[in-house]
């Protein structure tokens, strides 16, 4: 008898992140900008992180970044993600402030192999008929 694999606990999509999770599921990476304080941010929600103000809007971004920060996890917390040890978490910023945690796919898990500052590119993983998340490669 084979035993499932466990699976990635899917994001639950909120109302103020509906729009985002649907642009996932076209392959279209969006984020929300300020026109206050003209910074963008993620997590998607309608009231800004940085000045608090409510004018904001989406603008749909080109899906490249740099890398921030990263990890390199030789020891997963869960089962599903000990299976998938070592993995790179990181964070990519994007043109205009904002900073997205992530995965970074496609790249050796290797500290030589990656660099603070290299530009990455979106690419999207479908975890089920609802959620596809935003993962990142070095671009090419």
């Amino acid at each position: 008898m084979t035993q499932e694999q466990p699976k990635i606990t899917p994001p639950v999509p909120q109302p103020e992140s509906d729009f985002y999770w649907e642009k996932c599921k076209d392959g279209e990476l969006w984020l929300r900008s300020c026109d206050d304080c003209n910074k963008t941010y993620f997590y998607p929600r309608d009231l800004c992180p940085l000045c608090f103000s409510r004018n904001t809007r989406w603008i749909q971004t080109d899906g490249k970044g740099i890398v921030h920060t990263f990890a390199i996890v030789h020891r997963g917390p869960t089962p599903v993600f000990r299976d998938k040890c070592p993995y790179v978490t990181a964070v990519v910023e994007f043109p205009g402030g904002a900073r997205m945690p992530t995965n970074l796919v496609e790249v050796e898990p290797d500290p030589t192999a990656i660099k603070c500052g290299m530009p990455v590119e979106v690419i999207f993983e479908k975890l089920d008929e609802n959620i596809s998340l935003p993962m990142f490669r070095p671009s090419k």
